[in-house]
């Protein structure tokens, strides 16, 4: 996705949807198929069976396995191209790794966006959703869709974001993931919401704040976005002790925002190294948000 001038109509050649075939999944597909009929992009489907069973098994049971894996790669294609059916596509199916086998597939098919479905929990045993799902906006090169389970299964035809939020702490995460979130604006000629929440600690000067918050918000608001969409600068008080992501959920609702734009901070290392509060922000917004959340890796 190439989104550096304004005025300019983004571009996304290919779009890899990664599917589990959970009820998730399938809520995350009509939106894979209309961002891919919107763009005239290749949709790639894509379904990773993991491959724990090799590591229990004795190697003169492993060319049983190999059979049922062709037989499944069989079966999974055949489903891929009846769901992906009216759009530009092809069918994908690797074993192993979920995270490794996918990240495979978006630097062989040069991905520019990944669509994926989450059911808002972690440690589901051979579920794609979850645990992967973070991994994926982490880790993943290019912007990554995500469905929670609180969006609705829609849209079926044309897709539109008039309503955008995009929500900043002003770090180096989030202002990766302004370019995406004004052109967005300006491709659907959008509102575009700028928001900071300000989490409080101890006493503090909130007027003082606000203004230095709206300040910063400004300067990230490029003039010439104007003429093709709408821009308005929000500073909201978090309450005490109330994560971030509450009051950006909140803020989402009351504007009805059909796209949420978050930052994510990559993962380094082990999973429990991604620091308590990036979690609970981009994490939580991604799980219980009511329209999709595009996130991009700072």
């Amino acid at each position: 996705m190439k989104t550096l001038e304004a005025g300019k109509r983004i571009a996304i050649n290919n779009i890899l949807f990664a599917t589990d075939f959970s009820p998730h999944s399938n809520t995350a597909l009509p939106y894979a198929l209309a961002v891919a009929r919107h763009y005239g992009a290749k949709l790639f489907g894509a379904h990773v069976a993991p491959s724990e069973d090799y590591l229990f098994s004795a190697p003169d049971a492993w060319p049983s396995h190999m059979q049922q894996e062709g037989q499944l790669q069989i079966e999974v294609e055949a489903r891929l191209d009846e769901q992906l059916c009216g759009v530009q596509h092809k069918s994908l199916f690797g074993v192993g790794d979920v995270w490794k086998v996918l990240s495979r597939f978006i630097g062989e098919h040069e991905i520019d966006l990944i669509v994926v479905g989450t059911h808002g929990r972690t440690g589901a045993k051979k579920l794609l959703m979850g645990s992967v799902a973070e991994k994926i906006f982490r880790q993943a090169n290019c912007p990554v869709l995500s469905i929670g389970p609180n969006v609705p299964c829609q849209p079926e035809g044309e897709i539109k974001f008039k309503q955008i939020l995009f929500a900043t702490n002003f770090g180096e995460e989030s202002l990766a993931a302004l370019p995406y979130a004004i052109s967005l604006a300006e491709e659907n000629q959008s509102q575009l919401t700028l928001l900071h929440v300000v989490e409080p600690v101890g006493a503090f000067d909130e007027e003082a704040v606000r203004a230095a918050a709206i300040r910063r918000l400004r300067e990230m608001a490029p003039s010439e976005a104007e003429p093709w969409c709408r821009v308005e600068l929000l500073v909201e008080i978090a309450r005490p002790f109330a994560p971030p992501a509450e009051r950006i959920l909140e803020v989402a609702r009351e504007h009805a925002a059909d796209l949420i734009v978050l930052g994510a901070r990559p993962m380094q290392g082990a999973m429990s190294a991604v620091t308590h509060l990036t979690h609970t922000t981009d994490q939580s917004v991604v799980a219980q948000a009511a329209c999709p959340v595009l996130t991009v890796r700072g």
